[in-house]
């Protein structure tokens, strides 16, 4: 009997159903994601707000000025009782002044400053942490295509093996070497692949079609990885090292450490509601009277400015200043338990993604042992039935086991690259570099 040759990942289901597309490595995919998800286009249109919301801070700290006018025009009626006469005047009035002021001593002004520069920090952060989820998200998708491809493919191949058989069972049954429960077997058989060929099929396509959604591109075709039995274990191998780079790494630890930080600068801010308050004051005017006034009938000009210092202390305001200092300190103490509480939930997803990447790889070489395993099973079954040592189910259920471990091992993979992205979200350091060193190592 011929020996089946097994398709290489991908290879099968690639020329089946690959549309007319180039394929696109991963980075590339990551890049076309970047320029289309709503989802990132939303977080980096949030990220600009708040930059812009950071800087309105400053005004509390720069000079302010102003111009204002105004025209008025005016009648006067005047009666004299001896004799009697009545004069009816009108006269108008023109001015304008322009006044400025720069803060001195404002301290609420530059707690609110500082707490911008915090705002500004924490909007860096959820963009990373979006642009790290949309990593993630693309590689899901893309490695999802492949192990659905991978899927069909090792589908296919079972298919043909399985019909080998049956046109074996059924020459046999022809000559009389065996009955017709050999060929009922291998016909059962035969349907049930092809009814997980359909399903592969479709699953394929709607994998595809996920892949199309995150990329805005129709038909994407991610480039076959090459040998994936390179992939090194996580480096440094001690999860409290990747738990101890997440202090300093991870967005959602440093928002949450931001938060404190902004929090004790508004307990800054309210206690400032003691201090006194020094501004640079100055203003100029001018103003011109039309036909004179109401005890002059003369056009006049008038210029005036000053310049100095205002100064103001509060000295009782109904215990709100007290109560607001409570208030804040009690906020900054539930920012430091959300900081407490953020750290751990981190740690705790960093080492359960660690475990995840060790248990992965360790499961793949169980399955690369089984394949092994499975192949040899096949061989022997398949010398067995030519003999007549072995029936037919015996063939097929060993054509049925290794390939589905063909698919497992696939699959598991799959999930060791995916792992090692996600071990790196977990942390913080998730960077599109990662996408480069992975198309690097697992080069063809």
């Amino acid at each position: 009997m011929k020996m089946l040759r097994f398709l290489p990942l991908a290879a099968a289901a690639g020329l089946a159903l690959a549309g007319p597309a180039r394929a696109e490595s991963l980075l590339q995919m990551y890049e076309d994601a970047r320029a289309y998800d709503a989802t990132w286009q939303s977080a980096k249109s949030q990220y600009d707000a708040n930059l812009y919301r950071a800087e309105q801070a400053r005004a509390g700290l720069l000079p302010q000025a102003a111009i204002t006018g105004g025209v008025t025009r005016s009648q006067i009626d005047t009666q004299s009782p001896v004799p009697a006469v009545v004069q009816d005047r009108f006269f108008g009035t023109q001015n304008a002044t322009l006044s400025a002021s720069q803060p001195l001593y404002r301290p609420a002004n530059w707690a609110t400053w500082k707490q911008a520069v915090r705002q500004k920090d924490q909007a860096e952060y959820q963009l990373v942490s979006s642009s790290q989820d949309l990593i993630l998200r693309v590689s899901q998708a893309y490695f999802d295509v492949l192990a659905a491809q991978d899927t069909l493919g090792y589908t296919r191949a079972l298919k043909e093996a399985t019909s080998e058989q049956l046109a074996a069972a059924k020459r046999n049954f022809e000559v009389g070497t065996t009955t017709i429960t050999d060929t009922r077997e291998a016909q059962a058989r035969f349907d049930l692949v092809l009814a997980q060929e359909i399903q592969a099929e479709n699953d394929l396509r709607i994998k595809r079609l996920a892949l199309d959604t995150v990329v805005g591109k129709p038909n994407s075709q991610p480039e076959p990885l090459g040998s994936l039995a390179n992939v090194p274990p996580p480096q440094p191998a001690d999860p409290e090292s990747w738990v101890a780079a997440s202090e300093t790494a991870s967005p959602a630890v440093l928002q949450a450490r931001s938060n404190v930080e902004i929090a004790e600068l508004e307990t800054e801010k309210a206690r400032a509601g003691h201090k006194p308050t020094v501004d640079l004051t100055a203003n100029y005017g001018v103003i011109r009277n039309i036909d004179g006034t109401t005890t002059t009938g003369f056009d006049s000009r008038g210029k005036s400015g000053s310049a100095g210092i205002a100064f103001n202390m509060p000295l009782f305001s109904g215990f709100a200043v007290q109560n607001r200092v409570r208030e804040t300190l009690a906020l900054e103490e539930k920012a430091r338990t959300d900081l407490e509480a953020t750290r751990r939930q981190v740690a705790q997803a960093v080492r359960t993604a660690y475990f995840g990447v060790v248990s992965g790889q360790n499961q793949v070489r169980a399955l690369e042992s089984a394949e092994s395993s499975s192949q040899s099973s096949l061989d022997a079954n398949r010398l067995g039935y030519q003999v007549g040592v072995r029936i037919n189910i015996d063939v097929l259920n060993a054509q049925t086991q290794l390939f589905q471990t063909k698919r497992d091992l696939s699959q598991a993979r799959y999930n060791v690259l995916l792992g090692h992205l996600k071990l790196r979200q977990a942390n913080g350091t998730l960077q599109a570099e990662d996408l480069v060193r992975l198309n690097t190592l697992l080069a063809r």
